[in-house]
């Protein structure tokens, strides 16, 4: 999931929609509200964010700010016409990227993955034997060849690839891939998504790099 704070409703109405259209959920805020909601939130939900999108808001610095407190996820900045001093203070405040608008999406989606990768020590990326996982709206490749996923299977594939090696439960993957404000949706369906997938998994590379435990959750990283 990722965090969009902006002053204007329009505009975060179109990224979310933006985002919304390849499969990534978006929690949208105004800036007082994200404020309220980083003091309040439990760190549960604050680490079920992947990367935080400022816009325009006059408090950018401080959020920013209060963003390092709680959260190690990519910050970056959505720009029109600050000035190299306002730039060089966002930097310094936390922020690991700015871009000016427009920008597309999945530019946006790779410059998280950039920055994710930088940040583990790797500058490519993760590949799992046969299996190639991209971070930017790309389906996966399984020997160099598309493997074709609904998009919350593929949310879900990137999702445990990024905490590969680490146990994570069905409300961590709920709330990554279908945000915490969705009450529509009931977090069991991350157990038929997972099942297909593990299925799609185990008919292309063989076997099943998917783990589960009862009541612990999934884990990524079976290799063969």
């Amino acid at each position: 999931m990722l965090a969009l704070i902006d002053e204007r409703d329009l505009v975060l109405s179109a990224y979310e929609s933006s985002f919304g259209e390849i499969g990534v959920a978006a929690a949208r805020f105004r800036p007082e509200e994200f404020g309220h909601w980083m003091r309040s939130a439990p760190s549960s939900d604050i680490d079920s964010v992947e990367a935080f999108l400022l816009g325009n808001c006059t408090v950018s610095k401080s959020l920013s700010k209060q963003i390092r407190e709680k959260s190690n996820a990519p910050v970056i900045a959505l720009g029109e016409s600050q000035t190299v001093d306002q730039m060089l203070e966002l930097f310094a405040a936390g922020v690991d990227d700015f871009v000016r608008k427009p920008i597309h999406v999945r530019e946006i989606l790779a410059r998280i993955g950039a920055i994710r990768r930088r940040s583990e020590g790797s500058g490519v990326q993760p590949c799992f034997g046969r299996l190639q996982v991209y971070f930017d709206g790309r389906s996966p490749e399984v020997d160099n060849k598309a493997l074709l996923l609904p998009c919350r299977e593929r949310r879900i594939l990137e999702y445990l690839v990024c905490n590969s090696g680490k146990r994570v439960t069905k409300t961590q993957i709920f709330n990554a891939i279908y945000g915490l404000f969705d009450e529509n949706v009931d977090e069991t369906i991350v157990e038929s998504h997972i099942s297909k997938l593990r299925k799609k998994l185990r008919h292309a590379l063989g076997y099943d790099p998917i783990e589960s435990k009862r009541y612990l959750g999934y884990r990524f990283g079976n290799e063969e």
